[in-house]
């Protein structure tokens, strides 16, 4: 199984600024383009949409030289070294396979792939080009999550025993009504896939390796062909229990993470991004003060964001060392999502090893408990 951005060329292979181009110009795009202006020894030179009316008023507000109706129409028109891709996940793997084709790294919206089988076939083709790819989890970014990961790494945290990991969001009828959304088809999944695999992805960056899951699907409330709430245990190579929930039914929402080890509870609450005050580091009773006093959180805060994780990804880039560490493991979230959803539709444990079938890298589509009153039952 995939496990790491395949390799890049060295620096010397660019010429300074870097050229960058957007694929996609709604929402999330905009977070894309204001992190770019930011990074020294970057030219944001391009954008490509369907939509003439959107992909104008994008490249007028960013200033973009360049705009193109599509991906073809760009990479024909433009050499880059960088595509981000901002549209809907039913066109990332052909569109990371053109840009790899093109000589160009590829960072990618999440979900990066409505299956396994599709982000095997983009990391198989950013290898066959030399080209790296990065799935935009940013929750991994920052200076605390840095600094927790680097406690639980040395060990000073002592064993992980168990963990909360909990997407609590909400989402209108409103948002639903976008045609690609809350369909296996065009979305790939529900609230597990599109919402709750950044806490999950920040959890196993934080944990490493996971071993099984056991999960239920449910839809209690929304008009979709998904679900809008899941839970799960998930067990860790460590030996650590997580207890994972995503929804879009929580009308105060937060995303939290839980984290209990030998020597300390680590618990981290915030909504779409963090920085050093949504973090907390408590004691075990028999640690001393000084031990405690070593783990706090000190020194210039960089909070998490697609600011913070660009600034990485194109500082690796600039100096010739690939796609950065913090973007490793790009399949790891999509792994344990699909294990997910394949035990909500066999009704058992899948275990990572159950991962190697390729009947199960395929279409995350399942079974899901229908909940709503009046709803004819398609669970047990």
């Amino acid at each position: 199984m995939p496990q790491s951005s395949p390799a890049a060329e060295p620096a010397a292979a660019f010429q300074m600024p870097l050229r960058a181009a957007i694929l996609g110009t709604g929402a999330v795009a905009h977070l894309h383009a204001q992190a770019l202006h930011l990074l020294p020894g970057v030219e944001l030179v391009a954008a490509a949409d369907p939509s003439e009316s959107h992909l104008t008023a994008f490249a007028e507000t960013y200033g973009l030289p360049s705009r193109y109706p599509s991906l073809e129409d760009l990479l024909e028109g433009e050499s880059i070294d960088v595509l981000h891709v901002c549209t809907p996940p039913g066109g990332h793997a052909e569109q990371a396979a053109a840009a790899f084709a093109a000589g160009a790294h590829v960072v990618v919206e999440k979900p990066a792939a409505l299956s396994l089988a599709q982000l095997d076939a983009m990391t198989d083709a950013g290898r066959a080009a030399d080209r790296g790819l990065a799935v935009v989890f940013q929750q991994r970014s920052g200076t605390a999550a840095a600094h927790v990961k680097g406690l639980l790494d040395a060990g000073v945290l002592g064993r992980p025993l168990s963990a909360l990991c909990q997407t609590q969001w909400y989402r209108t009828a409103e948002y639903f009504a976008v045609p690609w959304r809350g369909t296996w088809a065009t979305e790939g999944g529900g609230t597990t896939l599109s919402h709750g695999s950044h806490q999950v992805d920040l959890l196993a960056y934080l944990l490493g390796e996971w071993s099984a899951v056991h999960a239920a699907m449910w839809r209690l409330d929304r008009d979709v062909e998904t679900e809008d709430l899941s839970h799960a245990s998930l067990v860790f190579a460590s030996g650590a229990v997580a207890s994972v929930v995503s929804t879009v039914l929580a009308p105060r929402q937060s995303s939290l993470l839980r984290i209990d080890t030998e020597n300390a509870t680590i618990e981290l609450e915030h909504l779409y991004g963090h920085g050093h005050a949504h973090w907390t580091i408590t004691p075990a009773p028999h640690v001393d003060e000084a031990t405690a006093a070593s783990w706090a959180l000190l020194g210039q805060e960089v909070p998490s964001g697609h600011d913070a994780l660009f600034a990485a990804i194109y500082a690796s880039l600039t100096a010739g060392h690939g796609m950065p560490g913090i973007v490793a493991h790009p399949a790891r979230a999509l792994e344990i999502v699909t294990g997910m959803y394949a035990s909500a539709r066999e009704g058992r444990w899948v275990t990572r090893e159950d991962l190697a079938d390729p009947a199960l890298r395929g279409s995350l589509s399942g079974q899901v408990i229908e909940g709503r009153p009046g709803v004819l039952s398609t669970g047990p």
